[in-house]
């Protein structure tokens, strides 16, 4: 799926928990969308939006967050 395919004109990013809070490599997700998570970098809002699938999503952040 692209950017393209999602309505995310009424998208509410959030921020990572890990951001740099002085505006440094920031990740800001999309909730609500149903069985996607939107993926952009907060220094370019504007810029490209990576959709990933919501299982995969909750896989990756369940290896980044307790290992393997």
């Amino acid at each position: 799926m692209t950017s393209g395919q999602a309505d995310l004109s009424d998208a509410k990013w959030r921020k990572s928990s890990h951001s740099n809070p002085d505006g440094g490599n920031c990740v800001e997700v999309a909730d609500g969308l149903k069985g996607v998570v939107p993926v952009r970098d907060s220094k370019s809002p504007e810029g490209p939006v990576v959709i990933v699938g919501a299982r995969a999503w909750s896989a990756f952040i369940g290896l980044v967050t307790h290992g393997s």
